[in-house]
């Protein structure tokens, strides 16, 4: 399969062609990949069941991990559920568009490969202008899980979506680096208070302003039920090469990496800017001054090394507090090992 790349800038997007044939594709069955705020999207027509399947085969995907339909406003949204609690309405007016998911009852307009078979369905407002123009063009709500092979990390440029999806897919949507650098938050608005299932761009902390109450559902590593929201069940988010977490002092750090390297190994870092200087690898990465920059570069890191270069990666635990929560989500879910403060 050829995949067509059309690359575009901000200033590109009124009257835009590259869009018009990205969205006739969307509307003829194909899958397109396209960058939101968060992370770049594998997008089909999400009421077509076979345009749907195209991006499990694409991807790799298990069929029982649901996805997000992306809409392009609360109009769009409100055709693809049932009622909701009135709570919604302060988080939509609150964050949307934006980078978190509403898990609401479906009516059903959505393909069953969207909601893996489920009586809920995701559905998001993203506020990437290429997502927006794209989304108004085809007029459609658009299933887009992150456009990657699936387990690997998500794509946070283009290049990351060429890199694993090169023929494979129709076309990719070339719109610069994402924002977040870290899926939506999934929150499951069902119940009469709301239920993060899957921590992300806004914070837990953002949502109680907004609603007073939200509950963390326990179950986010739960391997047996079905998955209500992408994220939840399968690993994710693995490098090429083995991945530990070390939640420890900077001795703790030099210890292990010291260590793999008497054996032999060579040993990449991944750590914020101050603890980065402070040890000694083979290849390190900073990620970043704070937990914003460490969120928005973590998966470019992730992918950044390969087995030709590093046999074990080494990564900081960071502080769970605000999109710190959503970053070691992801890193846990990464990780093969993960050794605790001593």
């Amino acid at each position: 399969m050829e995949t067509n790349y059309w690359k575009l800038t901000n200033n590109q997007l009124k009257d835009c062609e590259a869009i018009d044939e990205a969205a006739t594709m969307l509307i003829n069955g194909e899958v397109v990949a396209f960058p939101t705020e968060t992370v770049y999207g594998l997008g089909a027509n999400a009421t077509d069941h076979d345009a749907v399947n195209k991006i499990f085969q694409a991807k790799g995907r298990p069929q029982d991990n649901p996805l997000i339909a992306h809409v392009s406003d609360r109009v769009q949204m409100e055709k693809l559920v049932g009622p909701w609690p009135g709570y919604v309405d302060n988080l939509i007016e609150a964050f949307t568009p934006g980078p978190l998911t509403f898990v609401l009852p479906s009516n059903g307009i959505c393909a069953t490969n969207v909601t893996a078979g489920l009586s809920t369905i995701g559905v998001r407002i993203p506020s990437h202008p290429v997502a927006q123009q794209l989304l108004k063009a085809c007029q459609l709500p658009i299933a887009a899980p992150s456009a990657n092979l699936s387990g690997k990390p998500s794509p946070t440029t283009a290049n990351h979506v060429f890199a694993d999806l090169n023929g494979r897919i129709s076309g990719i949507v070339d719109g610069g680096p994402t924002g977040v650098g870290l899926e939506s938050t999934v929150i499951d608005c069902t119940q009469e208070i709301p239920v993060i299932l899957r921590p992300g761009g806004i914070t837990q902390e953002q949502i109680e302003k907004v609603t007073g109450v939200v509950m963390t559902d326990p179950a986010l590593a739960n391997q047996s039920d079905k998955p209500k929201s992408p994220g939840m069940k399968y690993r994710h988010y693995s490098p090429e090469v083995p991945l530990w977490i070390i939640d420890g002092s900077l001795k703790r750090m030099q210890q292990e990496i010291t260590g793999q390297k008497e054996t032999g190994n060579r040993v990449g870092l991944i750590a914020s800017n101050h603890i980065v200087d402070k040890l000694v690898a083979d290849e390190a990465i900073a990620l970043g001054e704070n937990l914003s920059e460490i969120a928005a570069n973590l998966y470019h890191a992730l992918r950044t090394f390969k087995q030709s270069n590093v046999d074990i990666i080494i990564c900081e635990a960071f502080p769970e507090k605000g999109i710190g929560q959503a970053v070691m989500n992801r890193l846990k879910k990464a990780a093969s090992n993960y050794i605790y403060r001593d």
